[in-house]
């Protein structure tokens, strides 16, 4: 009897044993990837675009296909009929809302800008200083300028506020104006012009280099008419540049040095001038040296569009108005600026989705981000917005592996115009991952597996617990029971004596 109870005992003790620890664990998540890999021709992929109409997703050969990046520079390689004629060493138009480049010349060429550096001083004092602030008149704030460039004249210790400033750089090209704006800011004009360099960079401005404030004639400030184009654009994001730039004129109040009233007029004739008055005109700068000749930055907005044209080199101080105006036409009457519609898109992209789930259902993969990204704008030629146009989606680059655990796509979405141009607007961002990789990486259910397995040690110690308490209870029943059974064997010999 002895014997059988041991004998049940330890199967029970080996059935916990083995149940409680083992019925929850599995291989490690690679270990169950390779396993499953097993089944799968390593050598098999899977082409979302074999799933597919080729009529809607494969692009004909006679469409000329323009991605985002390109679109940027494209219409500069176009010939667009009735392009005006610009006279300047460099020149271009851009689109500020598609921050895209409409028409132009060399505009990655550094070149001397003239008093056009002012808009980058005038932007990093609207960045970095009060308009009320006030700035006291040192020596170095007027000193050093050639004596045929135009100034406010100041006087040691008078003091000016930033809005006076301002007013006399941008409408009359004062140059000690903006030097006193740099040295107030900086310390010195070199510590302004890291600044202004560095604030260029952050732009994206990728061809320039300033060694002056205010525009000094000096080979080494330089740049280009693309990256005056985005200082341009950032200068109007402030509604207070544009307020400044176009006002007829501005008036100095007496100083602590000076009694009198200054009157600044506007000097440039967008606004001085009925000829060239321009009803779109927001802002913008003029310049003009020896070296650097007539250049022009201004900006014009129309039906909510915004245009921002530059002209470098130009040989006369009256055509870059005219020509800057004819750039504007231009660019307002044979381009369109329209708002990408994701309704274009939601069929294409709940079709593809349904298409892509279905070919990966038979796989160990599902799809864990699946997100429409559009551009906001797109600019094209208006006759060619007038021929009409298809969403398009283009699959063919969708290869799936299943023996990754992890893969991305963007899927380009196109709109193709009826001319044969077609231009990618937007893309599908799509993640596929193996659920094992799922169950790795969510913290969760990493941490909810862990207590899974920490859970059935603790029931096994439990049950071994268990039977350890039932074995020691049954050993003393026993040996209680041989007791009882020996003291009634004796008793009975004792009797039969």
């Amino acid at each position: 009897m002895r014997n059988l109870a041991t004998r049940i005992l330890t199967a029970l003790l080996a059935f916990v044993i083995v149940f409680g620890v083992f019925e929850n664990v599995k291989a490690d998540p690679e270990d169950e990837t390779t396993a499953s890999e097993e089944t799968i021709d390593s050598t098999d992929t899977t082409d979302i675009s074999d799933t597919t109409e080729t009529s809607e997703t494969q692009t004909d050969e006679d469409q000329h296909i323009i991605t985002q990046d390109e679109a940027k520079n494209a219409y500069l390689l176009e010939e667009v009929p009735e392009a005006p004629e610009v006279s300047g060493l460099s020149y271009v138009l851009y689109d500020v809302q598609a921050q895209t480049y409409l028409y132009g010349k060399d505009i990655d060429t550094p070149l001397e800008p003239a008093s056009t550096t002012k808009l980058m001083t005038v932007l990093l004092t609207l960045e970095n200083c009060d308009l009320d602030d006030v700035v006291t008149i040192t020596p170095t704030m007027y000193s050093g300028i050639p004596d045929d460039y135009v100034k406010l004249g100041m006087t040691e210790g008078e003091e000016f506020t930033v809005r006076d400033l301002v007013y006399a750089a941008l409408l009359k090209s004062c140059n000690d104006a903006s030097l006193a704006l740099a040295i107030h800011i900086s310390g010195s004009e070199e510590e302004f012009c890291n600044l202004m360099n560095e604030k260029a960079a952050e732009l994206g401005c990728t061809h320039t280099h300033f060694s002056s404030c205010y525009g000094l004639s000096d080979p080494n400030n330089t740049l280009s008419v693309s990256d005056m184009s985005k200082i341009m654009e950032k200068c109007i994001s402030y509604p207070v540049f544009s307020e400044i730039s176009t006002s007829p004129s501005y008036e100095i109040s007496s100083t602590n040095k000076y009694s009198d009233v200054r009157v600044i007029q506007n000097a440039n004739r967008f606004i001085s001038t009925q000829q060239y008055s321009y009803d779109y005109y927001i802002g913008g700068k003029t310049g003009f040296t020896e070296t650097a000749r007539n250049t022009i930055v201004a900006a014009a907005k129309k039906n909510d569009r915004i245009l921002i044209g530059v002209i470098f080199g130009a040989e006369d101080s009256e055509i870059r108005y005219s020509d800057l105006i004819k750039m504007f036409e231009f660019g307002f009457s044979k381009y369109t600026t329209v708002t990408i519609d994701e309704n274009d898109y939601t069929t294409i992209y709940d079709e593809t989705k349904v298409q892509i789930s279905k070919v990966i259902s038979e796989t160990d993969l599902e799809i864990t981000d699946y997100v429409l990204n559009v551009d906001q704008y797109h600019t094209t030629l208006t006759s060619r917005v007038l021929s009409g146009y298809t969403a398009v989606i283009e699959l063919s680059d969708v290869v799936i592996d299943p023996n990754l655990t992890y893969q991305t796509f963007d899927i380009p979405l196109y709109r193709r115009y009826n001319d044969g141009y077609t231009y990618v607007v937007g893309t599908i961002h799509l993640e596929i991952s193996s659920k094992e990789r799922l169950i790795e990486i969510t913290p969760e259910k990493s941490a909810s597996r862990n207590w899974g397995r920490f859970k059935n040690v603790i029931i096994t110690i439990l049950g071994i617990s268990v039977l350890a308490i039932i074995l020691i209870f049954a050993v003393f029943i026993f040996r209680r029971k041989n007791i009882q059974r020996r003291d009634r064997e004796f008793r009975n010999r004792n009797k039969m004596l």
